[in-house]
């Protein structure tokens, strides 16, 4: 079996990247709930070590996140991140306090004596550079635990017991502020839990290769595909392992990009030769859509009417065993809140929990442990083209979310179709499509007046967005020189009737959102 490192989580908005870390140094992790998990849980998962992660609570209340206590006596290397440091210390018998002198953002560690974690890295003497956030600091420390480097407001920012492998850092390894973080990492996973970092995603291909046939046996399986690479990549790998028992189903609601629907045809039926069902239901969408402006009720009927749609053309192949979805790492830790378990819910995801009872089938998720850059990986692995595997995200509800507030209408949909494909064009012409998480344009609910020739104009605005991202957790626009959005801009009101005036969206995420509605 493949080496893997067990992550507890604790509710911190940055997990993900422990695990993306890890997996980055070749080795299989996952992330547990921290109410979850129990000594024999670990044992039946059997890591070579555990992460505990931060954490928003305190360990300083009467009742706060613990790791199980039996974990300090399987023998199991452990790091704890920041709050995963300080319930270390707590359970083992040392103390946490609450600090007037609180660490935030960028800091500093003065570095005592050598650690296995960071050896060949940090050199006794060093200042290195790290990234805090944390209100407690451990007060002193458990028996057989030495300070290895300390920051001006955290005295024991890098503990550890080198004789029980356990090690407790306050600052974050996992975020790109902290430069070494990566090395640190996988001095953990390699060095420490002596992982052989093997993990790749042609072993991956292989081993979901025959859980597919394992778990399909002879039955039927029916895949919603809709050209993002989720479901591509999805439907692809379906398709290796049990050929012509999958039947892919592409509804085309009428609110994709500009020659979306052909590619997805032309790659699926002609190159990978799948029994591919094209259903047109633009018609049926628009119509439905007519005079709705919510956003929410908008999301409401394309998904009603998407599942309705694609229950119709299931039941005309003749129905199936099993149903195939495209979801993600990211989508399965979203969607636990924390009232039951550590990660707070922002958005609610359909590929989750979402499958109709009516629909009676079981569900087949051969990515759901794998993060989006993975995804993109295995997909050149199973031969997808780049301009597919490489694509910029793109949301369920297509163009419906990037007209808010409005109605949506074949004319507004044509404006916003011809804009994002100059806007992509114009990406792609500069070199900067793949340096670039997504980036969209918006037709936005306000017309404005402008002056073309001698006349007078009263038509839409358009905002453009860009950003950058590692995995849509948290993302920040991207930094356009202004010849770049000033060549664009003019293309766009020059060349698409209906807009005349173009402006770039600056916002992160938080607080905003990558997209609009």
């Amino acid at each position: 079996m493949t080496d893997r490192i067990l992550i507890i989580d604790f509710g911190s908005q940055v997990t993900q990247l422990i695990a993306r870390r890890v997996r980055e140094t070749g080795v299989y992790c996952e992330i547990h709930p921290f109410n979850k998990v129990t000594v024999e849980s670990i044992r039946e998962f059997d890591p070579r070590g555990v992460i505990l992660s931060g954490g928003p609570a305190s360990v300083t209340l009467d009742v706060s996140p613990r790791a199980p206590q039996g974990l300090f006596e399987m023998g199991l290397p452990v790091l704890g991140i920041c709050y995963g440091q300080q319930t270390m210390v707590a359970q083992l018998g040392g103390k946490v306090e609450t600090s007037d002198m609180k660490e935030f953002g960028r800091a500093f560690l003065d570095v005592k004596k050598d650690c296995s974690l960071f050896e060949g890295v940090w050199q006794p003497g060093a200042r290195e550079q790290v990234w805090m956030s944390h209100g407690d600091r451990v007060a002193s420390l458990p028996e057989g635990f030495e300070v290895y480097a300390t920051s001006d407001n955290a005295p024991f920012a890098f503990i550890a017991d080198e004789a029980r492998r356990f090690y407790g850092v306050q600052f974050h390894p996992e975020v790109v502020h902290t430069p070494h973080g990566h090395q640190l990492i996988q001095a953990f996973t390699h060095q420490v839990c002596g992982c052989s970092g093997d993990w790749t995603m042609a072993a991956f291909r292989d081993q979901a290769i025959e859980a597919i046939r394992k778990q399909v046996g002879s039955g039927r399986v029916i895949c919603g595909l809709s050209g993002g690479v989720d479901s591509s990549v999805a439907a692809a790998l379906i398709h290796e392992a049990i050929g012509d028992q999958l039947v892919c189903v592409f509804v085309d609601h009428g609110l994709l990009r500009a020659g979306e629907a052909d590619q997805v045809v032309k790659v699926f039926r002609d190159r990978f030769n799948i029994n591919l069902v094209h259903s047109d239901a633009s018609d049926l969408f628009l119509g439905k859509l007519a005079g709705k402006t919510d956003p929410e009720e908008k999301r409401k009927i394309i998904g009603a009417t998407f599942i309705d749609v694609f229950e119709a053309e299931a039941k005309k192949v003749g129905g199936a065993d099993f149903l195939a979805q495209g979801t993600l790492y990211p989508d399965v830790i979203e969607s636990v809140s924390f009232a039951g378990g550590p990660s707070v819910t922002i958005k609610s995801h359909h590929n989750v929990g979402g499958l109709p009872e009516r629909m009676n089938m079981k569900l087949v998720e051969p990515l759901r442990e794998l993060f989006k850059d993975e995804v993109r990986a295995l997909g050149r692995e199973l031969g997808l083209p780049d301009e597919m595997v490489g694509r910029h995200p793109f949301p369920g509800p297509g163009l419906a979310i990037r007209i808010p507030g409005q109605e949506i209408t074949r004319e507004k949909l044509d404006i916003l179709r011809k804009a994002d494909t100059i806007y992509l064009e114009e990406i792609r012409n500069a070199g900067l499509y793949d340096a670039i998480w997504q980036a969209f344009a918006v037709l936005l609910p306000v017309k404005t007046v402008g002056v073309m020739g001698d006349d007078r104009t009263y038509d839409y605005a358009l905002a453009l967005r860009a950003v950058t991202s590692t995995d849509g957790m948290t993302a920040d626009y991207y930094p356009f020189d202004h010849g770049f959005l000033g060549r664009t801009a003019n293309r766009i009101i020059n060349e698409v009737r209906g807009v005349n005036r173009v402006v770039y969206d600056v916002t992160s995420k938080p607080p905003g959102t990558i997209e609009w509605e």
